[in-house]
C-alpha cells in the first residue's frame, strides 16, 4: 500500500458486481484489474480514456490484465458508448449514485479541476484533433464527477491515478507494470 493512498474500505471490492455477474473483489483473484472510473459518458477526456484504453486493450489483455469500467449511467447508455469506442464486451460496473466513486476517495471536482485553463485548452485541442464533442445529458452520468484509475490484485491497490484536474491523462502501460508478469 502506499502512505498517500486514499484509505478505501477494500470490503467495496466485493460489492461492486460487474455487468457480467463476478465481483470485482474475485475478478481481483483471477488477475489483475485495470478499474477505470469515468467521468461520464459525454466528457471529451472519457472519450479520450475509452479511444486510449481501445487501442491497448489487446496489449493488455494478452499480459493478463482484465479491464473494468465503472460508470454513472444506465447500462444501454454505456454499451452504446462503449460500442462507439469499439470496446464491445468490456466489464463495467454500473453506479448511478456514485457509492463507489466515494468509496475509493473520488469526489466532485472543484470549479478549477473542472473548468479550469489547462482543462479549456486539452478540451479545445481534443475537439480540433479528434472530433471529440462535449454532450451534457444526465443520462450519461454527473459532469461534475472526478475520475480515477486502479490497479487491484489479489482484493489489494496495487497502484492508482487520482486526477488532480478532469484534462490530466494517465499513463497506463505505467500503472499496469506492477501487475505485468
Amino acid at each position: 500500500m502506499y502512505p498517500d493512498m486514499i484509505e478505501t474500505d477494500l470490503d467495496v471490492l466485493e460489492e461492486m458486481v460487474t455487468n457480467s455477474g463476478d465481483s470485482l473483489k474475485a475478478l481481483s483473484f483471477q488477475s489483475p484489474v485495470l478499474l477505470m472510473f469515468l467521468r461520464h459518458f459525454g466528457c471529451v477526456f472519457c472519450k479520450e480514456a475509452l479511444a486510449d484504453i481501445a487501442d491497448k486493450r489487446k496489449s493488455f489483455e494478452k499480459s493478463g490484465i482484465h479491464i473494468v469500467f465503472v460508470h454513472m449511467a444506465d447500462d444501454a447508455t454505456a454499451i452504446e458508448y462503449f460500442h462507439k469506442f469499439n470496446l464491445d464486451g468490456i466489464t463495467f460496473v454500473c453506479d448511478p449514485t456514485q457509492r463507489f466513486y466515494a468509496a475509493f476517495g473520488l469526489h466532485r471536482g472543484t470549479f478549477t479541476q473542472l473548468y479550469g485553463l489547462h482543462t479549456w485548452m486539452r478540451g479545445y485541442k481534443l475537439k480540433a484533433q479528434k472530433g471529440y464533442e462535449l454532450e451534457l445529458a444526465k443520462k450519461l452520468g454527473d459532469s461534475t464527477q472526478m475520475p480515477g484509475v486502479f490497479v487491484l490484485q489479489d482484493g489489494e491497490i496495487k497502484d492508482r491515478f487520482i486526477h488532480r484536474h478532469a484534462a490530466e491523462r494517465p499513463d497506463y502501460d505505467r500503472l499496469i507494470q506492477c501487475c505485468v508478469m
